[in-house]
């Protein structure tokens, strides 16, 4: 059966296509008799408009890209639900990539969103990343980028966030609360915004606190798991840890995995925060509190940004940064 397009509606009706366009893109210049009339024709006979003929019309695909590390990841998958609600209201689909934490793979994505004519993009950056030409050439051409969590160290640039140094500086000052002092900070690698702006908050926790910042009790670690529990497992064995300040999901789990098979002579009232966005994280032995981020609402917030920009005249509104607020969960 072929498509039902604007022409069959006008013929079936006895009325001018222009009309029917008008109609059915709500415009205020036809009737509302006459607009009812050809709506619930067009919904009687299963009319949809056709994506390619649209989008050469309107010089927009009615697509956007997604660029995340990792789609298991919960605070990605999160993320990703709050876009996608956003560009469902709007009509738009969502195309989504992972950089797997590789700057050759995202260099590959950013490509690949622009082949595809996307109208814009969402994107946090991957741990490797520390070249931005990539990124700069693109918003060079006048295409729109939203960064997200990960974000890079460029003026002019949409970006939403959550607070890190608020969310780091609480959770230490939670651990310091509980006695300890031998606060161990296990890190991502420091080519990360999010790296720099924990640990700036856990050490700012500390020095208020009049604890001395010990640099041997911070580690910077990748993803894989390999170097998780070498980084980790040498931490415990060196310095002795009473408590862990850990900055993300996978290395909060790589840090209770490690504490699970040998416990090193540690305390058993080992204390342990983590910046993570897990759903299982109140069932953890030993208990894990967390940082929460809010991150459906973060993914929100990056595409009704991104919205706002293809809305604009010219595509253009001043560029802005977007700071929401983390909950520390306590579980004991």
């Amino acid at each position: 059966m072929s498509q039902v397009t604007i022409k069959d509606i006008a013929k079936a009706l006895g009325i001018s296509t222009s009309t029917v366009s008008r109609a059915l893109r709500d415009s205020y210049e036809i009737n509302e008799e006459t607009k009812l009339k050809i709506l619930n024709y067009a919904k009687s006979v299963n009319y949809s408009p056709n994506p390619i003929a649209l989008s050469l019309k309107e010089n927009k695909s009615h697509s956007i890209g997604i660029i995340v590390p990792e789609i298991a990841n919960n605070f990605f998958s999160e993320v990703i639900n709050g876009i996608d609600s956003v560009a469902y209201a709007h009509g738009y689909h969502v195309v989504t990539f992972q950089s797997h934490e590789s700057y050759e793979r995202e260099i590959s994505n950013v490509q690949h969103v622009l082949s595809r004519k996307a109208d814009g993009l969402i994107m946090s950056l991957s741990s490797k990343t520390n070249d931005f030409e990539h990124l700069i050439r693109a918003m060079d051409d006048g295409f729109p980028i939203i960064f997200f969590d990960r974000v890079p160290p460029i003026d002019n640039v949409y970006k939403v966030v959550s607070d890190n140094f608020e969310g780091a500086y609480k959770a230490t000052e939670y651990l310091l609360s509980k006695g300890k002092k031998r606060i161990a900070h296990i890190t991502s690698p420091p080519v990360l915004s999010i790296t720099r702006e924990r640990l700036s908050g856990y050490k700012a926790a500390l020095t208020d606190n009049g604890i001395e910042i010990n640099e041997d009790l911070i580690k910077y670690c990748g993803f894989e798991p390999k170097e998780a529990f070498n980084t980790i497992d040498e931490l415990i064995k060196l310095q002795k840890p009473d408590s862990f300040f850990v900055c993300s999901d996978r290395l909060a789990l790589n840090c209770l995995e490690v504490l699970k098979n040998k416990k090193n002579g540690l305390p058993e009232d080992i204390t342990i925060v983590g910046y993570t966005n897990l759903k299982t994280a109140n069932l953890l032995n030993p208990t894990l509190s967390t940082v929460v981020q809010p991150a459906f609402e973060m993914g929100v917030k990056a595409a009704e940004l991104l919205f706002s920009i293809l809305n604009a005249k010219n595509r253009k509104i001043p560029y802005q940064t977007i700071s929401l607020k983390n909950e520390l969960v306590i579980r004991t």
